[in-house]
């Protein structure tokens, strides 16, 4: 019964352990960007290197792309069809909302 309940103990234990060993094992954004700034650093010295890894660490990434919302697609798909009526006005939205854009 005492080796039943050790191990059990062990089977709830041994993971919340573990994990922080695990996360610490992922490089986080920061990291990542060190690592890369000192591969582009390479044979800088001194003030120069202090400079360049300053300013590499402070570039922020481009901000990601805004998605196009249907709203947005809806408006440029209307400037589209101007002059086109009926069937033919039809048809074109209806491409032209499926289309990425």
């Amino acid at each position: 019964m005492k080796k039943l309940l050790a191990t059990l103990a062990l089977a709830f234990i041994a993971p919340v352990m573990l994990a922080p060993v695990a996360m610490a094992q992922t490089p986080t954004t920061q990291q990542s960007k060190m690592t890369s700034c000192n591969k582009d650093a390479a044979g800088k010295k001194g003030d120069e290197r202090k400079a360049f890894m300053k300013d590499c660490l402070s570039n922020k990434p481009a901000a990601p792309a805004a998605p196009v919302t249907q709203q947005d697609k809806m408006k440029s798909c209307n400037k589209d069809a101007t002059g086109k009526k009926g069937d033919e006005r039809k048809a074109f939205m209806k491409e032209c909302l499926k289309k990425d854009k």
